[in-house]
């Protein structure tokens, strides 16, 4: 007896998605080591022409840099033709503010000097950032061009972006707690708290220690809300309502200064919403990300 197969029609939707993992984008110094390398994971696309771009900053708090993080969204980006480059970055207490921020800039600087290896459209490239994450995306963003810290080789690749995409971040580091109660104020006070640890460093090591309302002139010089200018990238910045680590506040803090500055600027609030829950993985999130970014980036093409 002969049995016959069943047929089944596919419609090519979807393009193969190359997986490059732990691609060196800097090496740096650190209290821990004399040389330590960065690495980057790449999402690509098969593409027969060059594709925008995502620079992808995983939060952690400070203290943790996993760029393994969020898989559901990155891989949903590279399907809707996006090379997403997830990243780690330097860390506290071993390494403080600025250094992170300057690894976000290398990250940068290095897939637009690499833009034809990885088939990158060096024009179109932009961030996401989740927590802390979205704190280091903002800075990048609102500096957007500018040479502060800015700084290793190859200045003459720009670190300019054109979009950025801020989930849950922090904003002003003094705030972090301004919509909880008066026990998590005080812990956030602290010269413990994570956001002290990446402002001050461990004294004798690598800073003065202190919470964060113990150094002014650090506390404004990691303030993204003191660089916005004319140049700063247009933002999306999404909170949920029921965060319980970063206020939701933060964030508006960042969108009203952005608007009243004449950046572009959309907020969103998740109703319901924790720190980085099963929220964040919906449909509705990662569409609402990808029209931004498609307006952004891939208007030109």
């Amino acid at each position: 007896m002969y049995y016959e197969s069943k047929i089944l029609n596919v419609e090519l939707k979807k393009a193969k998605i190359h997986y490059i993992p732990d691609v060196v984008y800097s090496q740096i110094m650190t209290f821990e080591k004399p040389v330590e390398l960065l690495h980057m994971d790449i999402l690509q696309p098969f593409s027969q022409k060059k594709t925008p771009a995502i620079i992808f900053i995983t939060g952690g708090g400070f203290i943790a840099a996993n760029r393994a993080r969020m898989p559901q969204l990155r891989m949903f980006l590279a399907e809707h033709g996006y090379c997403v480059a997830s990243i780690n970055y330097r860390k506290a207490p071993n390494s403080i503010f600025p250094k992170p921020i300057e690894d976000v800039k290398s990250a940068i600087r290095f897939l637009k000097s690499h833009a034809e290896n990885f088939n990158v459209d060096a024009d179109q490239i932009a961030l996401i950032g989740d927590s802390a994450g979205g704190y280091l995306t903002a800075m990048a963003a609102t500096t957007n061009g500018d040479k502060i810290f800015n700084v290793g080789e190859n200045l003459d690749q720009t670190s300019e972006i054109f979009a950025a995409v801020d989930l849950y971040g922090v904003s002003d580091l003094r705030k972090v707690s301004d919509d909880f109660d008066d026990k998590i104020k005080k812990l956030r006070a602290r010269s413990g708290a994570v956001e002290a640890l990446f402002l001050n460093g461990v004294p004798i090591f690598n800073g003065d220690g202190g919470s964060v309302f113990d150094n002014d002139k650090s506390a404004n010089e990691a303030n993204p809300l003191n660089y916005i200018n004319k140049k700063s990238a247009p933002m999306l910045l999404m909170h949920g309502s029921a965060d319980s680590l970063v206020s939701p506040s933060q964030s508006d803090l960042l969108y009203q200064a952005l608007k009243n500055a004449g950046v572009e600027a959309e907020r969103y609030i998740v109703p319901n919403a924790e720190h980085s829950d099963d929220y964040w993985i919906q449909d509705e999130v990662f569409e609402l990300i990808l029209d931004f970014l498609n307006n952004h980036l891939k208007k030109c093409s």
